[in-house]
């Protein structure tokens, strides 16, 4: 006897203002998922949205059924897709398959790992400049100075070009668009603070088409007399691309090159800041390593404190804090029906959070991410890059970045929040701290 297909999974019976989520996107889906399960489901703007909550859904969905599920006319697509084009953030089908081969080789480890001096470089700069704030007791906004430095080392590993004063003005153009298409739904008036927001955005995305406009236009005007081996050189080879193409990709992989990793950086230093016994860890493992030296990619496998550090940050402060897919094709979930068009949900904000997989869940603990730990775990219980074929391209490049700018910075200097002055998530486009981290910077030694 084939088993009983039911046809909704349980959740709100009323439909859900979707100001409502808006509002408080990160309490709407813990809310439901306490209340309803692994697999719940609400009615927002006139559809069925489901929600998944366990590693075994998102499995299903990201990997082992991934053909059934598409990311066109997703939220993700309607917000990224006007500023991205069909990069390979957005695109689908053979458009995607063939932009993820041509990308690929520069995201291999030993492609990585060759830039570890560059990094180095661009955070022993940052460094130096929050030490002079450290002795004028001038507090640092490390939210955008952060920023700045992950664009300016996307850009010069993966496009050759070093465009380290253009930091601070990406920064602001990728707050403004965080503020416009992390509130708008296509339906709100644009008036008030909204305009505000719609003119922001408009004027940042200009600032931002001119700055790859310009990257473009400097690559070709050197032609093939100055070889090149990063990303840029590979996607211009051999007329691969189109020039839209070649626009729409380069914007991509400077965006998602540096924003998730900026936004790593910054919930771990306001992380440590909280426990000063695992910044004391960290600090001595830095220099029982790497003795007062800047660190190299070949130093990684040491620091395996740092590295569970980020790891347990990013559980806790997951950048891409939802994914969403829609169905293809009639389809079944955890027993459910799961009619074509259906939105289906995935937050790494609440699976990280599943008491089931992570005891305790809301304590920092960095422990969870020890080999044996590790390996008890379900697949697709950590999702911070996504899963599945379309895991994210660049996560080994963001993970060694961001280990390597950790280990050039903890050993000179310390951080401390600013008293009185709380830091809270914000669910726009990707999770940033509401109103930016501000904090006070000290030398150490």
């Amino acid at each position: 006897m084939q088993p009983t297909v039911l046809p909704v999974p349980p959740g709100p019976a009323d439909e859900i203002d979707a100001l409502r989520i808006r509002r408080d996107p990160l309490a709407f889906l813990s809310d439901m998922t306490a209340a309803h399960g692994a697999l719940c489901s609400h009615r927002t703007g006139g559809e069925r949205v489901y929600v998944l909550n366990s590693p075994e859904l998102a499995r299903t969905v990201l990997k082992d059924d991934y053909t059934s599920y598409t990311k066109a006319g997703t939220p993700d697509d309607h917000m990224l897709s006007p500023l991205l084009g069909d990069g390979l953030l957005t695109s689908n089908g053979e458009t995607w398959a063939r932009q993820r081969r041509l990308c690929a080789p520069s995201f291999r480890r030993t492609a990585v790992e060759e830039f570890d001096t560059l990094m180095t470089a661009a955070a022993s700069d940052l460094a130096d400049q929050w030490a002079s704030a450290a002795d004028t007791g001038t507090h640092i906004r490390v939210d955008h100075d952060l920023t700045s430095l992950t664009l300016r080392i996307v850009v010069a590993a993966l496009l050759g070009s070093d465009q380290a004063d253009l930091g601070r003005g990406f920064g602001q153009a990728v707050d403004a668009i965080n503020r416009f298409i992390g509130h708008y739904d296509g339906t709100a008036a644009m008036t008030g603070d909204m305009a505000a927001r719609r003119d922001a955005y408009v004027a940042a995305q200009r600032f931002l088409h001119r700055v790859v406009g310009l990257l473009i236009a400097a690559r070709r005007m050197t032609g093939p007399a100055e070889r090149r081996d990063d990303l840029l050189a590979a996607m211009m080879s051999g007329g691969a691309l189109s020039d839209a193409e070649l626009y729409d990709q380069v914007l991509t992989m400077v965006m998602a090159g540096h924003e998730t990793t900026a936004k790593a950086l910054t919930w771990t230093l306001h992380v440590l800041a909280g426990h000063p016994d695992v910044t004391g860890a960290v600090q001595r493992e830095l220099a029982d390593v790497l003795g007062g030296r800047l660190p190299t990619a070949a130093d990684l496998l040491a620091l395996g404190l740092t590295r569970r550090v980020l790891d347990e940050v990013i559980r806790l402060y997951p950048p891409v804090w939802l994914i969403s897919r829609r169905a293809i094709r009639d389809t079944e979930l955890g027993g459910y029906l799961v009619p074509a068009g259906t939105l289906i949900c995935i937050s790494p904000w609440t699976l990280h959070r599943n008491p089931a997989d992570w005891p305790d869940p809301e304590r920092f603990d960095p422990g969870r991410f020890l080999p044996e730990a590790a390996a008890a775990r379900p697949s697709h219980a950590y999702l911070p890059f996504g899963g599945g074929p379309r895991v994210c391209i660049g996560q080994t490049f963001a993970l060694t970045e961001a280990a390597l700018v950790l280990a050039t910075i903890l050993p000179r200097l310390s951080f401390t929040h600013l008293p009185g002055v709380p830091v809270e998530p914000e669910a726009l486009v990707t999770l940033r701290p509401r109103n930016g981290l501000v904090m006070s910077v000290a030398r150490r030694g």
